[in-house]
């Protein structure tokens, strides 16, 4: 068995690993490259093998750096099947169509304001070719392993988001692709499931180099709620339409019930957000939330729907809260409300999640004070807040915690989906505080893995 590491190494985007057995080979995630320029190229070049000689691709979860590239990679003669959780299949089937009306959008409005350097700017793939690969999908639920000719396929339970998964392959070595692992303590999903004990370890390393701050997110948000409130302004936070904005419109529903902030609106202004909250009532069984507590996140927040909707939220004179899509700021209506309250003093930006290299996000953290938004230059003059203990992604000392529960050590753990330094940082405390043997792969990298008695 041979793993090839496509994607995901150097970098917390692109997630795909192939995995060669025999005549064989499985796609392990499917997922786009996003932030720097140089990382969003490599979505344009051709893909290292012929995407004809696959025989099945399976995805850890729904997010678009794991799953992003499958309309394109079908485009490119991709015709086997797709497997993923339930939950991952219906939130495919929200996400890759909008990935792909968003791209074309972009293009379009690129060519209509000629800032682009190509001409005519077009779209990675397009929202019919996303649709187009949805008939691929297939659902398999958790535990519940199946085949791929000769090797077998289980998907077990992750935490992170609805329906996220760690893979375990099973061949003559077996090997478990962590995905994004869960927290412990996540307000919505379950725990990342333990105790395993593969061959192989693919490891994500997101939080690699740090630990999540212990400030309760609910004071922090009160606080930033509040203050804003206080002078007028607007509170925009970019969040992922799945996972993210869920959390955050449940911990802003308590805050109001409790009396903690005004009663001042809030706008899920995402209609791929508005529909992935319906899921969280259709699949009530894989996270911690009842159907009411869903029911109330829901009339309690006003769902926005129409683009005219969407614009006239850029003109609030009122104090409210917009959750809004994409998390790291790198497209969708989020940035037309960047754009206007950016400039506004009176208004706070809150990130409340991770913000990979290059991403606009990134970039107002790392204190620049303005960033360029459908080509032009928009001043960022509000304030910029953050909250770390909303991450999704473990931190180091959770992924220790969960890489310490297995039952036995792997013979090989590869560390992957992190920045340099954050791999590097897990690499070190893996091998020195556990003892195991530990790599940090690079693209391209191909690997065999071979039993550790053979010859």
């Amino acid at each position: 068995m041979d793993i090839a590491f496509l994607g995901a190494a150097g970098t917390v985007t692109g997630s795909k690993y192939l995995v060669t057995d025999g005549s064989t080979r499985v796609l392990v995630d499917c997922g786009l490259f996003q932030g720097y320029k140089a990382l969003r190229e490599r979505n344009w070049a051709p893909f290292p093998v012929d995407p004809s000689s696959i025989d099945a691709v399976v995805l850890t979860h729904a997010h678009l750096d794991h799953s992003g590239y499958l309309p394109r990679l079908v485009k490119e003669g991709y015709s086997g099947p797709v497997y993923a959780t339930p939950p991952t299949v219906d939130l495919a089937g929200i996400l890759l169509p909008d990935s792909g009306h968003l791209q074309e959008e972009d293009a379009e409005y690129a060519n209509k304001k000629g800032f682009s350097k190509h001409r005519p700017a077009l779209p990675l793939y397009t929202e019919q070719d996303a649709y187009d690969s949805l008939a691929s999908l297939a659902a398999v639920d958790f535990h519940r392993p199946f085949t791929i000719g000769d090797l077998t396929v289980e998907f077990i339970p992750a935490g992170h988001i609805l329906g996220a998964a760690m893979i375990r392959i099973t061949g003559d070595r077996t090997v478990v692709f962590s995905g994004d692992v869960g927290r412990p303590n996540d307000p919505i999903m379950y725990p990342p499931e333990g105790g395993l004990g593969p061959d192989v370890l693919v490891c994500e390393s997101t939080y690699g180099n740090r630990v999540h701050e212990h400030d309760d997110p609910l004071d922090i948000l009160e606080g930033v709620v509040s203050k804003t409130a206080n002078r007028g302004g607007v509170v925009l936070i970019p969040a992922f339409a799945v996972g993210r904005s869920q959390a955050i419109i449940y911990l802003l529903h308590r805050l109001v019930a409790d009396g903690r902030i005004p009663a001042l609106p809030i706008y899920l202004n995402s209609p791929m957000a508005v529909r992935t909250t319906d899921l969280y009532l259709r699949y009530h069984r894989y996270h911690r939330l009842d159907a009411g507590d869903v029911r109330a996140i829901e009339r309690d927040v006003r769902l926005v729907q129409s683009v005219e909707e969407s614009k006239s939220l850029n003109h609030l004179d009122h104090p409210a809260v917009i959750v809004s899509a994409s998390g790291m700021l790198t497209g969708g209506r989020v940035l037309h409300h960047l754009a206007s309250y950016g400039p506004d003093p009176r208004s706070t930006l809150l990130f409340v999640g991770y913000q990979a290299g290059g991403t606009r996000g990134a970039r107002i953290l790392s204190g620049e004070s303005e960033v360029k938004v459908h080509g032009s230059w928009v001043p960022i003059r509000c304030d910029v807040a953050q909250i770390h203990g909303l991450s999704a992604h473990a931190d180091a000392n959770e992924l220790l915690d969960w890489l310490g529960s297995f039952s036995r050590s792997p013979e090989m753990t590869y560390i992957t989906h992190g920045e340099p330094d954050a791999s590097e940082a897990l690499r070190v405390r893996v091998q020195h505080e556990l003892g195991w043997k530990v790599r940090v792969p690079l693209l391209g990298d191909q690997v065999s893995l071979v039993k550790a008695n053979a010859p």
